[in-house]
């Protein structure tokens, strides 16, 4: 697709889509009925499980475009029980591809769900439910012919949110045009598209470097970085997160500053919207790579630099290259995988996600076991998901369920609770669709 003279890629690396596992499947009342089995009793089957929705890693992968118009997934529900005691088929998963470098999240609490790394690795993001019981299940010496089967379990559903970090060893930051797409193209077999205007970049780009020992490892060129990038101006903001991953950055700098700009500020500026953007970022092993060496004043402008990064105190390496005539490129890209050595693996979700962290998520109030609000009709309302699961759950047709359905309520302290919130005698009581009276 081609705008105003830019290629613009097909790049999606942040979607959010649906996802509902499968119900399970309702239990059955049923009684045995053959001629020659005297006191035949119940004999209806349990409902199967519902379809899991997994996310499995396919390497063949590099974006989120699949998901661009296909944003809901649905696993199949499970099969309602039978008669004679037989039980109802579970559903398969439903199992869907994300590429490489996939964090999942819970996108109403933000709460990380799964961290995708390696091919074929599975997170199960929606639970499928389980199969209602049937009548079988509640048979008793003083109930032998129960008239109760529960309904499947509804299965998970949930809004959730993609974002994908590219997986490479060493990121390439620095501001537009300093070189760090001609850089990539003549150390790797990448061709990103270079052009003589900021932004050529549009989209992270990998190349696989070899160095001359043997060792190789993953350069990304990530898409020029301005000041104020971490609170979103320009394009860096959308690719921060992609040097979350990297182990190793390499800091493009244009030493010869025909772009009018001072090596020193751009050094100081981008390391600062890192840092704003993640303070680990600066912790990182990183290489300050001197390009387009081969213009005039960069001499000049390299011995200012490093005069200002002795009295700063500043600790840095600094390697003279020029990426258009090739000097000094080996040395680098050595010494790149060098510091790979040595430097450890991007935290996964496990590592990175502590205690505190998850017990943030683990109270609130959809989590309780019900709720009890009042509507200006003067309706009370009962919400939660444990109650609203065993409403589901219960088969109103029958009245013995019905009456479990009451017992249960009564058990989980909602009778207590509607009367010290001061309901009434012959008040209206709802629980999702379904209104009763209040009966003191």
């Amino acid at each position: 697709m081609e705008k105003e003279g830019l290629s613009v890629s097909m790049f999606l690396d942040q979607v959010k889509v649906n996802v509902k596992a499968g119900n399970g499947g309702n239990g059955m009342v049923a009684f045995r009925r053959e001629k020659y089995v005297p006191d035949g009793g119940p004999a209806g089957g349990d409902g199967g499980t519902g379809g899991d929705v997994i996310f499995v890693v396919d390497e063949g992968l590099r974006t989120l475009m699949d998901f661009r118009y296909n944003r809901h997934f649905r696993a199949e529900h499970g099969e309602n029980g039978m008669s004679k005691g037989m039980h109802g088929r579970g559903a398969k998963a439903l199992f869907v591809k994300v590429p490489p470098g996939t964090v999942v999240k819970d996108a109403e609490t933000g709460q990380m769900l799964a961290d995708l790394v390696e091919h074929g690795q599975k997170a199960v993001v929606a639970k499928g439910g389980r199969g209602g019981r049937g009548n079988i299940r509640f048979a008793s010496p003083r109930n032998p012919a129960p008239e109760i089967a529960e309904n499947g379990e509804p299965g998970d559903e949930k809004e959730i949110e993609l974002e994908l970090k590219v997986l490479a060893d060493v990121g390439l930051v620095g501001f537009p045009s300093v070189g760090k797409s001609t850089l990539l193209s003549v150390v790797s077999q990448a061709r990103p598209k270079i052009g003589a205007y900021h932004f050529t970049t549009l989209v992270p780009n990998l190349g696989m470097i070899q160095t001359d020992d043997g060792r190789s490892f993953v350069l990304a060129d990530m898409p020029g970085l301005i000041e104020g990038a971490s609170q979103g101006v320009g394009l860096g903001i959308e690719f921060l997160r992609h040097i979350e991953r990297t182990r190793v950055l390499l800091h493009v700098i244009d030493m010869s500053g025909v772009e009018g700009r001072d090596p020193v500020d751009d050094y100081y500026t981008i390391n600062k919207e890192l840092e704003q953007y993640d303070l680990k970022l600066r912790e990182r092993p990183q290489l300050v790579v001197a390009n387009k060496m081969d213009m005039p004043d960069s001499e000049e402008n390299l011995k200012t630099f490093r005069e200002e990064m002795e009295k700063s105190g500043e600790e840095v390496e600094i390697f003279e290259i020029s990426a258009l005539t090739r000097k000094g490129l080996n040395q680098v890209m050595s010494r790149t995988a060098d510091l790979l050595e040595t430097a450890p693996e991007f935290p996964l979700y496990e590592e990175e996600t502590g205690e505190e962290e998850r017990v943030l998520y683990k109270f609130t109030p959809e989590n309780r076991e019900f709720m009890i609000t009042r509507d200006p009709d003067g309706t009370w309302v009962i919400s939660g998901d444990k109650v609203e699961k065993l409403y589901q759950m219960t088969n109103f047709q029958f009245d013995e369920s019905v009456m479990r359905f009451s017992r249960q309520l009564r058990g989980m302290g909602i009778d207590e609770a509607l009367r010290d919130k001061g309901a009434k005698n012959g008040d209206t009581v709802r629980l999702d669709n379904f209104e009763f009276e209040f009966v003191e």
